[in-house]
């Protein structure tokens, strides 16, 4: 796994001086989707079922709380596409990924898996779609909730019950503190 952090930081690093705006863009996409899935994947395939509820959870909880501050706080994009600036979202789901997968796995994958994080977040400024303190945001948000619903704590002291009714589903997270 280690070879991921070295892979992410060359990516960064190296990256041709010739990419455009757009390549951003699809980097940043692909990397916060490879995080969700090796998140909640890897649990999945390992019958860790409590691991995939608060890996989903985290990068859940995360998301929302992002998309509620875009509304509170609307800001223009630096591309001026739109006023969704802060915080970054794909940020905050990459982080969120990452600290699950550090607080569940452990140090080996967390590692690597907040290098890739950390090239999202990159790849959303180079994206022209951030601000640099957009990005740091969802960083904080995406770890907070990361670490809080995957620490081990939290298996003693949360509880993630999920819904279905005629109109949709969702879950329901109780956390004693």
């Amino acid at each position: 796994m280690i070879r991921s952090a070295a892979l992410a930081a060359v990516l960064v690093v190296a990256a041709p001086a010739t990419a455009s705006e757009k390549d951003w863009d699809t980097a940043s996409t692909v990397g916060v989707g490879a995080l969700t899935a090796w998140s909640i994947g890897v649990p999945a395939m390992t019958g860790d079922g409590k691991g995939v509820l608060q890996a989903a959870g985290s990068i859940g909880a995360g998301y929302a709380v992002s998309s509620g501050l875009k509304e509170i706080f609307p800001e223009r994009r630096p591309d001026g596409s739109d006023n969704r600036s802060f915080p970054s979202g794909h940020t905050t789901a990459a982080f969120g990924a990452a600290a699950s997968i550090y607080e569940r796995r452990g140090a080996a994958e967390g590692i690597p898996a907040f290098a890739l994080a950390t090239f999202v977040g990159v790849a959303r400024v180079k994206a022209d779609k951030h601000h640099w303190y957009d990005v740091l945001a969802g960083a904080a948000i995406g770890t907070g909730s990361g670490l809080l619903l995957t620490h081990p704590l939290a298996e003693k002291r949360m509880a993630i019950a999920p819904w279905v009714d005629s109109k949709g589903g969702g879950a329901t997270v109780a956390m004693a503190f």
